[in-house]
């Protein structure tokens, strides 16, 4: 039986994960959230969009939202921090670079940081154990990683393609579809329904998602009825099987299988780590 170690604190604009396993798999997936994952021992093989990458202790990845990503960890402890494009934002506002629209990437998928490891090895020791002032640590510590990041790690550019939806930056093109599939994730949609929500062509619409966003937009659909499942775990008290109904899923078997397959752990034990 193998052995592990599960923890997750959510605060606004920021996730963090700390997750210690002999062996652990993610299925492709993707996050609204840019993801930062920095591994403290062990390793991970990862792939994220189309780079193959080999992670060892004190090696970061950048994953960016929306971008597809899976791993396979063994003997790894590691930290895994999603940042949301609000909180960068945030941060640029106060360092006075402010722009209308802007398009924020990693400019590489891996890296080496000492600060950013400092930081993660930090909330890592937060999410552990339960603290006096645990929150508000993880606050600084979150902001602390968003300047680092603006520092030496995110290309941050005006984009006149950009806009600030509902459901955070998007682009133009497809804002109305994005918008009509996170009010509506909770029901089965079709690719014509949403695409008419864009007022475009079912095969147009179709072939320029997946251009800008490397996903179909059932797999978008998909990774956005799961990413809204575990914000409901952490935040809500409701029943898992209400959870599964909520985020679109006909059976509680079903979510938990599609669930596991892209966090490593069941709902149950999801739940069950947060703090």
């Amino acid at each position: 039986m193998r052995s592990e170690i599960h923890r997750v604190i959510s605060r606004p604009g920021l996730t963090v994960r700390y997750l210690a396993s002999e062996l652990c798999e993610f299925h492709s997936h993707t996050h609204s959230k840019m993801v930062v994952t920095a591994i403290l021992t062990g390793h991970l093989s990862a792939t994220i969009g189309e780079t193959e990458l080999d992670l060892s202790v004190d090696q970061i990845a950048f994953t960016n939202s929306g971008q597809s990503h899976s791993g396979r960890g063994e003997n790894v402890e590691l930290v895994s921090i999603e940042v949301a494009p609000t909180l960068i934002a945030e941060v640029m506002a106060e360092i006075g670079q402010v722009y209308a629209t802007t398009e924020m990437v990693f400019r590489t998928a891996s890296g080496h940081d000492e600060a950013i490891m400092a930081a993660a090895r930090a909330m890592a020791g937060e999410v552990s154990i339960d603290k006096l002032g645990q929150a508000a640590m993880i606050d600084a510590l979150g902001h602390q990683l968003a300047v680092q990041l603006l520092r030496s790690h995110l290309a941050v550019r005006r984009s006149s393609s950009i806009e600030l939806s509902r459901a955070g930056p998007v682009d133009r093109r497809l804002r109305r579809a994005i918008e009509f599939m996170h009010d509506n994730y909770s029901r089965e949609l079709s690719v014509e329904e949403i695409a008419s929500a864009a007022y475009l062509s079912e095969y147009h619409f179709a072939h320029l998602f997946k251009r800008i966003t490397g996903l179909t937009p059932h797999a978008y659909l998909a990774n956005l009825r799961l990413e809204r499942a575990r914000a409901l775990l952490v935040e809500t008290a409701l029943p898992i099987s209400e959870i599964a109904a909520t985020v679109g899923y006909q059976s509680q078997s079903h979510f938990t299988k599609a669930f596991k397959s892209v966090t490593g752990v069941t709902p149950r034990a999801f739940r069950g780590s947060s703090q």
